[in-house]
């Protein structure tokens, strides 16, 4: 388990694929991870520095990257050029049995209660987000006291898509927002959002796993087949991270429509682009990575009922 001084360190490598033309490769040498484009070295960094490596695109790997990567604890997560994840390789303290008998024996009743807390904080950011640009939202004064009285998570997931909904309306209204459609990519705003929350999501999702959680098994987000509910349960008070940047990029000029193209409906990103993007959202949850750690670890110690604290994310 990283210690926040050892986190601070650490690095998450993005490796882009289809920057360069010919055969992408990666392999171990020195304890240095090495990126060939063929055969030829294009960059390398320590084995020690790194936490996370994203690969997008087709790439080939040595048998000797998979054993570092478990030694050394650090975790790899293949990417299709829609930055679909297919596949990854974890650096997992999956023999963590302890953590894992509290997460699958919480009753209904605390799993709803940290629940209401993980969305409260969620909104509560969210808010924050609308007063920076002096929008208001008609529902904020009350939001506390609804989700206080709630007492099921159907109930719950209402209260979040009807605040979420106006929220949207009302915080991306200058980039003439239509309604969020997740993994429609139906156009611009809504494919950059997937984006950024598909970063985010496998960033908490390593730090999960790191600390040795069934990231299968949530509380806000049910029991669901191949769904990590826990990754997407813990990430929710860090959405407003993707959507604060989304916003800044597009009054930073940094979102340019012709790197878009649209096929029948479907959104995508130009090849020669895809790096630009990446790297805007990349840095924002950067920007907050020992937020999001320190975050993950208080949490931890709650589920192992060490700490009656539950943790709090305020967006700056």
């Amino acid at each position: 388990m990283l210690s926040l001084p050892d986190f601070k360190q650490k690095q998450i490598l993005f490796i882009n694929t289809l920057e360069l033309e010919g055969k992408s490769g990666l392999k171990i040498q020195n304890e240095n991870l090495i990126y060939t484009k063929d055969d030829k070295i294009i960059n390398k960094i320590s084995c020690h520095k790194l936490f996370t490596v994203f690969i997008i695109g087709d790439f080939t790997f040595t048998s000797k990257l998979v054993e570092k990567a478990q030694k050394l604890g650090f975790s790899l997560f293949f990417l299709k050029r829609n930055f679909e994840i297919y596949g990854s390789l974890n650096s997992a303290a999956a023999g963590n049995y302890l953590l894992r008998q509290k997460q699958y024996f919480l009753s209904e009743e605390s799993e709803l209660e940290i629940a209401k807390l993980l969305i409260s904080n969620k909104i509560s950011n969210h808010i924050n987000l609308l007063k920076a640009h002096k929008l208001d939202h008609p529902n904020k004064k009350e939001m506390a006291n609804t989700i206080k009285l709630i007492s099921d998570s159907k109930s719950l997931l209402g209260v979040e898509g009807n605040f979420s909904k106006i929220f949207y309306q009302t915080y991306f209204k200058k980039i003439n927002w239509y309604r969020r459609s997740p993994r429609a990519k139906e156009d611009i705003p809504n494919l950059l959002l997937d984006l950024g929350y598909t970063f985010l999501f496998n960033f908490i999702d390593s730090l999960l796993q790191l600390y040795g959680f069934d990231t299968f098994k949530g509380v806000y987000h049910k029991l669901f087949f191949q769904r990590k509910s826990l990754a997407c349960d813990l990430m929710e008070p860090f959405r407003p991270i993707i959507d604060k940047q989304l916003l800044k990029s597009y009054n930073l000029g940094q979102i340019k429509t012709a790197d878009f193209t649209n096929n029948k409906g479907t959104v995508s990103i130009s090849y020669k682009k895809i790096s630009t993007y990446t790297k805007i959202f990349m840095t924002a949850i950067m920007d907050h990575k020992v937020d999001i750690h320190q975050y993950i670890q208080i949490y931890y110690y709650y589920i192992l009922n060490d700490t009656k604290k539950f943790p709090k994310f305020k967006l700056r």
